[in-house]
């Protein structure tokens, strides 16, 4: 239960003489203006914007704490900054003197950088109307608080007060505004899911501490491609960005061994290679085990159990590990295929070509369905040295003029057959 303050209720007297400042208009009256961005000059940032920063746009950046939001954030309003563009910084997390300790070591030092550390949003929004900066950024969110409200900082009803005015102001003036939020394990305190219906785009930070790569990932943008990523690499000095990703994931990956698959995957408009590993060994202890990373528990347990039922490959007494190489989540239907292979490469210790990838659906039937985009998949893989690919067959038909040697299959049996008899 949340304890919320709402307004006293209107008087009869003053019900019906409201009048909307924008009456209704037909929407061909409506006149049109133009798509204005902001490039920060981060490329892998833009991309994932969808072009750049769009004037009076709220973005929500989510993540898990230290992932390197506020890193990131630093770096591409120090780049704005230095285009000549005022921006706020606001920081509640961080005395002044603590970001720009940050700021040093990142390398950002601009005058039209202005950093405000502040948690009272009444003060704050008297600063903006001073100084009228062209981008600002909550820095988090969760720390900032409404006088108007009793509840704590970081409770509910204050996180969403806080940004809804903070998304007003912005709508009114053309000020755009980055909103930082903090998650739990199920993403449902207080954060981001709270406010994901009241911003524009939202943008999470992916990444094990366990690895040096970071995802910035577009889940929801009104201006752009949904489920854009951008790749970035973490420094001492800071989140570099990796302009070929491939290359990065796939540099130290294992020829001819068993279990593991390269995919071409499609991250909004970017083809990705990546490379899938699946461990099939015996179970000694009783129950066996379904352990994955960077892949649905659930569909490694569904394609075990399609295997099983249309193969005839067992997996009842067996442990079964999967991993995506790098940190990466990947959940597109063009995983199943690889994912049944790596599997049955390792139960059968043969290994997958090395100059071969690997994507396509599976049904439950066992069949193989075709997927999106695979002229730009072949594309990315061709540029990386890979030869042979195999597929669903029902992509074959729009693929013309591909100097890759490409096999069509049309179930999962079909595609074992290819390659491991």
């Amino acid at each position: 239960m949340v304890e919320e303050s709402y307004a006293s209720p209107s008087t009869k007297e003053t019900v019906g003489k409201r009048i909307s400042a924008n009456p209704p208009r037909p929407i061909s009256d409506i006149k049109m203006v133009d798509d204005e961005r902001l490039e920060t000059g981060i490329s892998e940032i833009d991309r994932v914007l969808g072009g750049g920063v769009v004037s009076g746009s709220a973005v929500l950046i989510a993540g898990d704490p230290g992932i390197g939001k506020s890193t990131v954030l630093l770096q591409s309003m120090a780049a704005l900054a230095q285009k000549g563009n005022k921006i706020l910084y606001i920081s509640g997390e961080e005395s002044a003197v603590q970001t720009r300790m940050r700021g040093k070591r990142l390398g950002t030092d601009s005058n039209n950088l202005l950093i405000l550390a502040e948690t009272s949003l009444e003060i704050i929004l008297d600063e903006i109307e001073k100084l009228k900066p062209k981008t600002v950024v909550v820095d988090s969110v969760q720390t900032i608080f409404t006088e108007e409200l009793s509840s704590a900082p970081g409770s509910i009803s204050q996180v969403r007060e806080v940004a809804g005015r903070l998304i007003h102001v912005s709508k009114q003036t053309g000020m755009a505004t980055f909103l930082v939020g903090h998650v739990t394990k199920d993403g449902s305190i207080a954060g981001p899911r709270v406010l994901e219906h009241m911003v524009d785009t939202v943008l999470y930070f992916e990444g094990d501490r366990g690895h040096s790569f970071r995802i910035l990932r577009a889940v929801k943008n009104r201006f752009g491609s949904t489920n854009e990523i951008g790749v970035f690499e973490m420094k001492e000095s800071g989140l570099e960005e990796v302009t070929n990703p491939s290359m990065l994931f796939l540099s130290e990956r294992p020829k001819d061994v068993s279990g593991t698959v390269v995919i071409p995957s499609l991250e909004g408009t970017r083809p990705v290679l990546l490379e899938l590993q699946a461990l099939v060994a015996s179970c000694n202890f009783g129950a066996s085990r379904r352990t994955s990373m960077g892949v649905d528990h659930n569909r490694v347990s569904l394609m075990a159990a399609v295997m099983e039922k249309k193969v005839g490959i067992k997996f009842i007494d067996m442990d079964i590990f999967v991993n995506i190489i790098g940190g990466v989540k990947m959940d597109e239907p063009a995983l199943d295929l690889p994912l049944a292979i790596a599997l049955a490469s390792s139960l059968l210790d043969r290994p997958v070509p090395s100059d071969m990838v690997v994507f396509g659906e599976a049904g439950l039937a066992g069949e193989v369905r075709g997927i999106s985009r695979p002229e730009l998949r072949l594309k990315e893989a061709k540029k990386m040295g890979f030869k042979r690919a195999l597929l669903p067959k029902s992509n074959l038909d729009v693929l013309k003029n591909n100097k890759m040697d490409l096999i069509g299959v049309s179930s999962i049996r079909e595609a074992l057959d290819v390659l491991f008899k």
